[in-house]
């Protein structure tokens, strides 16, 4: 009977386990995985709409620059944004601000965008997570991914601007990566 469960717990952990990018039909390289406290989200990155926005966040990635870093803004039915190692949206990367890479894709459920200041040239590091269709950003914010699972994680972010007790990023990293 106990072997009989063993196979039955193995065959449960196989089937339901989280599958690798590239299982998921997913380019390794351009798949990031967020870890948040309620677990997992893939987001598939889009360097056919914003090629610049996308090696940025990578290189960030890679740096271990996300890692900690808070979600310092989070609207009910709007969005969660985080990137800002200060945690207080005024900060960024010591990297240089880039050029705006705006495009026809439409903000909708789940797609990830760079946040600015008023100039459109000034993202740096600092992004965001749309919960609902927020149509307005199309064509005023760069696209640069999109979550592909694990949305429900997102939507457990804690709210406010700031929140009281902010969730953080435990780790990020570019899939081809992980271990």
């Amino acid at each position: 009977m106990f072997r009989l469960f063993s196979v039955f717990a193995v065959l449960g952990a196989l089937l339901f386990a989280p599958l690798s990018a590239s299982a998921q039909g997913l380019d390794p390289e351009n798949t990031l995985y967020m870890d948040l406290k309620d677990g997992r989200v893939v987001i598939r990155l889009r360097p056919d709409l914003a090629p610049n926005h996308v090696a940025r966040i990578k290189e960030l990635t890679r740096e271990g620059f996300y890692d900690g870093v808070v979600f310092h803004r989070v609207i009910d039915g709007f969005m969660a944004q985080s990137g800002d190692p200060t945690g207080t949206g005024m900060g960024g990367s010591e990297k240089p601000d880039l050029k705006a890479e705006f495009t026809d894709a439409p903000f909708s459920r789940g797609v990830v965008g760079m946040a600015r200041a008023a100039s459109p040239d000034s993202a740096n590091s600092q992004f965001f997570i749309v919960f609902n269709d927020a149509s307005w950003l199309n064509g005023q914010y760069t696209v640069w991914g999109e979550v592909v699972e694990g949305m429900e994680h997102v939507d457990a972010i804690t709210r406010g601007e700031p929140p009281a007790d902010p969730d953080k990023i435990i780790k990020m990293q570019v899939a081809a990566d992980a271990k």
